[in-house]
């Protein structure tokens, strides 16, 4: 399995420095360069929290309500389970950061591999999220990754749903076949 991985559209690397599975499920601890412009979109989590802290250069938190941080090197912020956050890198150089996901996520991890794989192999679109409505829900539900507010009520359950097709109709397995293993 990749110990490092590149994400072109989310304009990412990441380092996995230690994998749920190294310290049997306490924690997931990632290592995060991201380029300039790059970031996630607005989300939630309700099976772990992340520390963030910024390593070189500045990292950008929104949160709920719009509310934007910058975290120095060296600072660092808490996301509880179900606080609504993205992050992104506001300056116009590389930044480098470490996510610290407790308990760790197994399901998390091999999300970010599905994803830079589609990535790599053009499979995303022009909103930076992956083209297939099935590949986007399963990675979705593999991460515990929610979208907030009506986005979220409008789409949970479609997503429910099309990760069981996935999981039914062997496209899920695919998919951690081909980048996770």
């Amino acid at each position: 399995m990749k110990n490092i991985i590149y994400n072109k559209e989310l304009k990412e690397t990441i380092h996995f420095r230690k994998t749920s599975a190294e310290t049997a499920g306490l924690y997931s601890e990632l290592e995060i360069s991201l380029e300039p412009r790059g970031g996630n979109p607005l989300h939630y989590h309700t099976a772990y929290s992340e520390l963030f802290t910024a390593v070189e250069g500045r990292l950008g938190m929104e949160l709920q309500g719009g509310k934007e941080i910058l975290l120095q090197p060296g600072d660092s912020y808490l996301v509880r389970k179900g606080e609504i956050h993205r992050f992104f890198n506001p300056d116009n150089q590389p930044i480098t950061f470490t996510n610290r996901v407790e308990p760790g996520s197994t399901g998390l991890e091999d999300t970010l591999r599905i994803l830079c794989g589609l990535a790599g192999d053009g499979l995303y679109s022009k909103n930076n999220i992956p083209r297939n409505p099935i590949h986007l829900a399963v990675c979705g539900k593999m991460s515990d990754m929610r979208l907030p507010g009506w986005k979220g009520k409008i789409t949970g359950p479609f997503i429910n749903l099309l990760s069981w097709v996935a999981g039914k109709s062997g496209m899920k397995q695919k998919l951690v076949d081909k980048y996770c293993v």
